[in-house]
């Protein structure tokens, strides 16, 4: 997920994709507990993305002040 989109979302969306990405997340982390994954990576760029949000989530907040 790039940088620009996420500054051009409002918070609400940024919080409601970062629940997506963590559910998405826990549903990588069981697979790779039962079987193997089709992409392995893919558990680290959500946990990337999911920093992304959060920082520009609390940068956001930060801004308002």
């Amino acid at each position: 997920m790039e940088v620009e989109k996420i500054r051009e979302m409002s918070e609400a969306e940024i919080i409601s994709k970062v629940s997506d990405l963590r559910k998405e997340l826990l549903k990588l982390r069981f697979e790779a507990a039962v079987a193997q994954t089709k992409n392995p990576l893919k558990k680290r760029a959500l946990r990337k993305d999911v920093a992304r949000l959060l920082t520009a989530a609390r940068e956001m907040k930060n801004a308002g002040k």
